[in-house]
């Protein structure tokens, strides 16, 4: 990791609000206008809904080794700010745009100090949540987080999605023959709690404006009157 560049960072948007996509189907029903007004945080395969939502975010995080190899060509294409696990070395190298955080044995359960390391809690929502943190931002509001899956096997079992992917905002997502991990609800929960004691307690807040959102871990609002798209 390029800790210069990092420091450079750290707590550059204190006191402001970040917008956190996440990528459920439930981005494809919403009105995303809004986000040309707010500091954006894309995710993992973000990239296919550019087009679709036309936004492009300030910064993006991805921690899972699918997702990174899949996408590898994608993500060093962004010319936005890049947060990555070390998972995949021979593959990103630091640079002014991409820095590469280790993700491996992590020894905190949630860094404040993402220079330190950073853990996946199950979720690259956490992930993301922890580099907010770093970045400052006193509130983050998540969207597209749907918590909710159709997959057979286990939580966290490698299975190959043979047909559209109906999990994400695309079918191609991880659709048509790739492989992805099943999800963890359960340990993911677990994680959000973590965050929302950590921001609490540090005075931030953190919202969930997804539409028909599963998880009740955080506070939920309505979307279009957080962000005052009501006519």
């Amino acid at each position: 990791m390029n800790t210069l560049w990092c420091n450079l960072l750290r707590n550059r948007h204190e006191g402001e609000r970040a917008v956190l996509v996440c990528n459920g189907p439930s981005l494809s029903k919403m009105d995303m206008s809004f986000l040309k007004n707010e500091i954006v945080i894309g995710l993992n395969k973000i990239h296919l809904g550019f087009n679709k939502f036309r936004f492009y975010p300030k910064y993006y995080v991805a921690v899972n080794e699918k997702v990174l190899r899949q996408s590898s060509t994608e993500i060093k294409n962004l010319t936005c700010i890049k947060f990555l696990s070390n998972r995949c070395t021979e593959l990103f190298k630091d640079d002014a745009l991409t820095h590469t955080i280790n993700t491996r044995n992590p020894q905190n359960r949630f860094y404040t100090d993402i220079t330190m390391g950073l853990h996946e809690g199950w979720t690259v929502t956490f992930a993301a949540l922890q580099i907010a943190f770093y970045l400052g931002f006193d509130e983050v509001v998540i969207i597209g987080m749907d918590h909710r899956y159709k997959y057979v096997g286990q939580p966290n079992e490698e299975k190959i999605i043979a047909g559209a992917d109906l999990n994400h905002f695309s079918d191609s997502y991880f659709g048509f023959g790739q492989t992805w991990d099943n999800p963890d609800l359960e340990n993911s929960e677990e994680s959000y709690r973590v965050a929302k004691e950590i921001y609490e307690k540090n005075g931030r807040k953190i919202i969930d404006a997804t539409l028909d959102g599963a998880c009740e871990i955080f506070t939920k609002v309505d979307y279009k009157t957080f962000f005052n798209l009501h006519p």
